[in-house]
Order: structure tokens, then sequence, then C-alpha cells
């Protein structure tokens, strides 16, 4: 049985508020030692609609072989629709890494539309690494307590 303790958290995009815009500070994610990565866009309050790129485009992951080069959408990796009107949901894409993907994965350009503004924090959560480490810095945390 696998541990949860076998995952690492990446942080993606850092939690703010946005107005009309792309969210600040978006980045990769390394699965070189995953089998599955969960994408989870955690939204507070929001009065705008959030996507990918626009407001009007659901949000989707996309994958490159190099963290700087021409990123591809992956296929069947994105929501069902834009995100508005959910506050305070957390939304997940999970992608099986098993399969062929290219090693670096991140949101496509997640955006917020004109009004008062959006909350959005998302992270990458890996499981099944190689290379599993129990410890704080191995699992992508500030500060591990086990209990």
């Amino acid at each position: 049985m696998q541990s949860i303790l076998e995952s690492k958290v990446v942080v993606l995009v850092p939690p703010q508020v946005k107005n009309n815009g792309a969210f600040d500070g978006n980045t990769y994610v390394d699965t070189s030692e995953a089998n599955e990565a969960l994408f989870l866009l955690a939204v507070g309050t929001t009065d705008v609609a959030i996507g990918s790129g626009n407001d009007s485009t659901e949000p989707f992951i996309e994958e490159c072989d190099t963290p700087g080069g021409s990123y591809e959408a992956v296929d069947g990796a994105a929501l069902s629709a834009v995100i508005a009107a959910d506050d305070d949901k957390v939304f997940g894409i999970h992608v099986d890494l098993r399969r062929t993907h290219k090693r670096y994965m991140r949101i496509n350009a997640p955006t917020a539309g004109n009004n008062t503004g959006g909350a959005l924090c998302a992270v990458c959560l890996l499981s099944r690494r190689a290379k599993a480490t129990f410890d704080a810095a191995g699992m992508g945390l500030a500060e591990l307590v086990k209990a």
C-alpha cells in the first residue's frame, strides 16, 4: 500500500487575488520521478471567470520536454468549463504519467476576467515517486509534523 508520505507538493500558482489578467508566478512541475500528477486549483471568493489564457477557455494542463520550451496541451487534461461562481471550491485534473507524457507540466496561463477579482491557488501533487523521501524537504513542504 502506498503512503501519502510518498507524495510531493509543488506550488504552481501562489495564493493571490487577480483582476483582469494572468495570475502571477505560474510555474511548471518536473514530473520525472512520479507516476501520477494531481493538479489542484483552489478558488476563494471570486466574481470573475477563471480560465486558461483568457476568461472563456477552460483551465487545462500543458506539457513540454524542457522547462522553457514550447508547451502543448495534454490530451483530456482540461476542466469541463471555466471556473465561475464557484467560491471556495477545489478543482482537480489527474494525469497518469505512466502513459507517454513530457517531463514538465503546468497549468496554461491561468487568467481572471475583468471585475472585482478572483482568488486562486494552484498546486500539483505528485505521487508514486521513484525516489520518495519522507521528510518535509522531500515532500515539498516548509514543515512536516507527524502525529
